[in-house]
């Protein structure tokens, strides 16, 4: 099994910056992707960037050129920079392991972005 714990949530203007963090633990395989999701209040989760084990990437439209994925594979950790953060980027952010066989889910950091 793989354990993932979020951080770097918080209340922030429209126009700041956070950075998330996910740090994974456990059996993790040398082929796997980790990605971004996102929940707001009474929507469903959706994905917004996901990076493979060897660094490609992906991203949802909405925060193409704003945010950016990258992992250190040494530290079996994620992040996501989000720039230029506007009010509807608001909601929990989930981080998610996978790979062939099995994925899991950290337990989510919320992010508040005031206008």
């Amino acid at each position: 099994q793989v354990q993932l714990v979020e951080s770097g949530g918080g209340l922030v203007q429209a126009g700041g910056s956070l950075r998330l963090s996910c740090a994974a633990s456990g059996s993790i395989s040398s082929i796997n992707a980790m990605a971004w999701y996102r929940q707001a209040p009474g929507k469903q989760r959706t994905l917004v960037a996901i990076i493979t084990n060897d660094g490609s990437t992906n991203y949802a439209d909405s925060v193409k050129g704003r945010f950016t994925i990258s992992r250190d594979n040494a530290k079996n950790t994620m992040y996501l920079q989000m720039n230029s953060l506007k009010p509807e980027d608001t909601a929990v952010y989930y981080c998610r392991y996978s790979n062939t066989y099995y994925s899991s889910w950290g337990q989510g950091t919320q992010v508040t972005v005031s206008s």
